[in-house]
């Protein structure tokens, strides 16, 4: 092929995908600085099937514009794609952050039609931190509900490379491990984020609320394969949900570390991004 008709078709094909972007729309009205998403929509969008992301960051950091690849790869597949922000520890506590996310998923799911989206097929994920959180509002209807909305709006989970989905244990293993060894103990670890509680640290545990029959979606569950507390926290999460008869894909990434894992989502070659096709694909059937 000459260069020209190289060029030539290079054009046709940029001009046949075209992404537009709104960044920083409010979710809570005069809110907080943090009360506002990014809305990714492919040229044309119309009733498209939503992903609802939710950046990483321990909760206390992190930037919905922190997303990679990622609203390329689902635009490209036909999504409308919402990357959202809120509050942060410890200027708020943990009971407040997850109602930031589950007031962002409200406007969104009131919203998402003006922006070419379907309401009632939603695809909620997150990394590290985000991941915890996109699991505990698939999980536990309590937020949504408060928002006027059901689990009938979510279409799957992906949750990637949480350690929290059973907070207790992730507490019980970090401090052993600490004790053990002699080492001090954190200041400010999942104990204290969590509310420095037992019963709080339940309640926050995406574990204690799954049950058989609560319309709970699907899960593909993306974990890092040599990370120990991550592995056994992904494994936990998959075990209660088989349990409770929810369809759920476990995903171990290998030679990968936590950033990698999620900041090659939508690379080409990559193999949590075909897992990741092969379980949008699934569900959207």
């Amino acid at each position: 092929m000459n260069p020209f008709a190289l060029l030539a078709c290079l054009l046709l094909a940029a001009s046949c995908f075209s992404q537009e972007l709104k960044r920083s729309i409010p979710y809570v009205e005069n809110g907080h600085a943090r009360h506002v998403l990014d809305i990714y929509t492919p040229a044309n969008a119309k009733n498209l099937p939503v992903v609802f992301w939710i950046h990483g960051g321990g909760w206390q950091t992190g930037d919905k514009a922190n997303v990679q690849e990622k609203p390329a790869w689902f635009t490209k597949k036909g999504f409308v794609f919402v990357s959202i922000n809120h509050r942060l520890l410890p200027e708020v506590t943990m009971d407040v952050l997850v109602r930031d996310v589950a007031k962002a998923f409200g406007w969104m799911h009131q919203h998402i039609a003006e922006h070419g989206g379907d309401p009632k097929r939603v695809l909620v994920g997150g990394h590290s931190s985000g991941a915890q959180l996109a699991t505990l509002i698939c999980t536990d209807d309590r937020y949504l509900k408060a928002e006027s909305v059901s689990f009938d709006s979510l279409i799957g989970c992906v949750p990637v490379d949480g350690d929290t989905y059973d907070i207790p244990a992730i507490i019980e293993t970090a401090e052993t491990r600490r004790r053990v060894h002699h080492e001090p103990q954190a200041k400010f670890g999942h104990r204290e984020k969590f509310g420095n509680d037992p019963a709080k640290h339940l309640n926050f545990s995406a574990v204690t609320h799954i049950a058989k029959g609560n319309g709970i979606p699907p899960f593909l569950i993306i974990h890092v394969a040599d990370h120990p507390d991550n592995s056994a926290q992904a494994r936990r999460l998959a075990a209660v949900l088989k349990e409770a008869e929810i369809p759920v894909t476990i995903f171990g990434g290998k030679e990968t570390n936590h950033s990698k894992i999620n900041a090659l989502i939508g690379t080409e070659g990559d193999a949590t991004t075909k897992a990741l096709e092969e379980f949008v694909t699934k569900v959207l059937k």
